[in-house]
């Protein structure tokens, strides 16, 4: 068995650097309706959410900013505003969690903003900049709500 190890690899490497050559035929029509730049790329802008200086102890009040924290990307997912979303794990930085937002200006995201009520209570600040990526990453949501189940 152990003389088929090399072989074994030999061929997966093979296998693998033969799918890394494969041709694709570039779909204009797609890059145009995403935005894409000749490089498939385009701007976005990236919130990060940091710990604000609210102290919001009644749990009630807490409870339904959040509720409209989350009803506010729905939207905006629904809208195509909102890309990407998440949360943080625990950091030096008091970073909490992310928004890509597919919009042009700082400007554009700031008013998205505003329709948060944990941003506007104070809950989390924000850091906001401009970011070029995948002009593909709005066809994630697609797939990401066909793989969340909705009440687990």
């Amino acid at each position: 068995m152990k003389t088929y190890i090399p072989i074994l690899i030999l061929l997966a490497v093979t296998v693998f650097a033969a799918g890394q050559n494969a041709e694709y035929e570039y779909d204009s029509v797609l890059a145009h309706q995403l935005g894409a730049d000749e490089l498939g790329m385009k701007n976005y802008i990236l919130v990060i959410l940091k710990t604000g200086p609210a102290q919001i102890s009644d749990k009630k009040l807490r409870d339904s900013l959040f509720v409209g924290h989350f009803s506010n990307m729905d939207r905006l997912a629904v809208e195509k505003k909102l890309i990407l979303a998440g949360p943080m794990g625990e950091n030096e930085n008091e970073y909490r969690g992310l928004f890509l937002f597919d919009v042009k200006t700082i400007e554009e995201a700031e008013e998205l903003l505003k329709g948060d009520p944990t941003v506007t209570s104070k809950i989390f600040d924000t850091e906001l900049y401009r970011w070029y990526g995948s002009a593909a990453l709005p066809v994630y949501l697609e797939a990401a709500e066909k793989i969340r189940k909705k009440n687990p």
